[in-house]
């Protein structure tokens, strides 16, 4: 049964609300507690079809899970599988950070190639080359990568590249290492601390996340976990670009501002006036827009998420914007949806103008990834009449109750099944 966003647009979003617990996060610290071997409790993890079908690997590995008003409990004492399921690593590409998991607790582990949104090449030859730094051996066979280590070896491993999930699976791997490893080059999103802290709170002895150089000297055994998870930088980014988009004002709870300082910046420069206190974030939007120009890069720089989320909303922005795409070069799919609602985008490679126009009009549109389907509900907001937004599982993945919420502040949001 196929599930798709109708948005009557034109309404003012005002009011306030709150962001959820963050999905990037949420994946390796759920996939972290296998490590132990104990009980773990975790609380603020978004109910979203990622973090199920992460739930649903660690049920199939062999946890006992029960869910309780937003408190997943996860018993990870018996684990009788090395092999991740093939049907749940195609449904989603973060699920091979468990390989690292379970290298670290079995030194075995069987998976395929994983899946998720086609937004471009994102190839695991970086967390493949960090596995056999550790003393990891991989081999490949029919579609299989199988992984085994008689022992688990710290070593320095460089990145070529600042990837989050490489950066993810080498903590993971890394924490019974015999050793130190150090991480050079390696990723800084606040997902990676949230993952330190997690790990640290186990009893691992891991520094450095943040900065480019994570150190992690091995420890014999980890204790029990009770943690709560940070708030979903992302889907704040796109609680304020909807605000925005339909000249409103939002008072935003449950938020680490200085998460999103790259985005509040832009909307600063965009003429919204932005109040921030500790963990709340204050936007009333002008009459109109300015556009601004954007160039995505790793943390800390402009989050490749966010840029279709801020590209809809520069649709309506008086003046020409220019953004450059750095990480991902299939991000643009969503600009030839949004023509369709009369937005004046054009691409050249890795580069796309944006000319902004008076209003969009209604549309019938299909989500392609994730943050591209979050942008065309944006742009939906401001739309003139009702628009459908089909194929919203893409959308549902990585947000919780996005709906609702929007509804919170005025929107005219609903889900149709068919």
């Amino acid at each position: 049964m196929s599930k798709k966003y109708v948005i009557e647009g034109g309404k003012r979003l005002e009011g306030t609300t709150y962001v959820s617990g963050s999905k990037n996060a949420s994946l390796p610290i759920i996939a972290a507690t296998l490590l132990n071997g104990g009980m773990n409790k975790l609380y603020n993890v978004p109910n979203i079809h990622d973090t199920k079908m992460m739930l649903k690997i660690l049920e199939d590995l062999g946890c006992k899970i029960k869910r309780n008003n937003g408190k997943i409990i996860i018993d990870s004492r018996n684990i009788h599988n090395h092999e991740i399921p093939e049907s749940l690593m195609r449904e989603m590409r973060s699920s091979v950070i468990i390989a690292g998991a379970l290298l670290a607790r079995n030194k075995k582990v069987m998976f395929t190639y994983p899946g998720g949104c086609d937004i471009g090449s994102r190839p695991i030859d970086l967390h493949i080359k960090s596995f056999e730094k550790l003393g990891i051996h991989v081999k490949e066979e029919f579609g299989y990568i199988i992984c085994e280590a008689e022992e688990i070896i710290g070593n320095d491993i460089h990145l070529d590249f600042p990837s989050v999930g490489a950066t993810e699976n080498i903590m993971l791997a890394s924490v019974f290492a015999k050793g130190t490893t150090k991480i050079n080059n390696a990723a800084m999103e606040p997902e990676i601390i949230d993952l330190q802290n997690a790990l640290n709170a186990m009893g691992a002895k891991i520094n450095g996340a943040g900065t480019n150089n994570i150190i992690i000297k091995g420890v014999e055994k980890l204790k029990d976990l009770s943690y709560n998870i940070i708030p979903d930088r992302i889907e704040a980014g796109t609680l304020l670009c909807a605000t925005a988009i339909t000249g409103g004002n939002i008072k935003l709870q449950k938020v680490i501002p200085e998460h999103i300082m790259t985005l509040l910046n832009k909307l600063e420069e965009m003429g919204c006036t932005i109040q921030i206190n500790k963990n709340e974030i204050i936007l009333n939007s002008p009459k109109k827009l300015k556009a601004v120009d954007i160039k995505t890069l790793p943390y800390p720089g402009f989050p490749t998420d966010l840029q279709s989320i801020l590209g809809a909303t520069l649709t309506v922005a008086k003046g020409t914007s220019i953004i450059v795409e750095n990480i991902f070069e299939n991000r643009y799919k969503y600009l030839n949806e949004l023509t369709k609602m009369g937005a004046k985008a054009t691409i050249e490679g890795r580069t796309a103008v944006i000319k902004g126009v008076r209003k969009l009009s209604k549309a019938n549109v299909r989500a392609t990834d994730l943050r591209g389907g979050a942008s065309l509900v944006i742009a939906a907001l401001n739309a003139r009449g009702r628009t459908y937004i089909d194929n919203i599982e893409y959308i549902l993945r990585g947000y919780e109750n996005l709906d609702k919420k929007l509804r919170s502040l005025g929107a005219n949001i609903n889900i149709e099944e068919r």
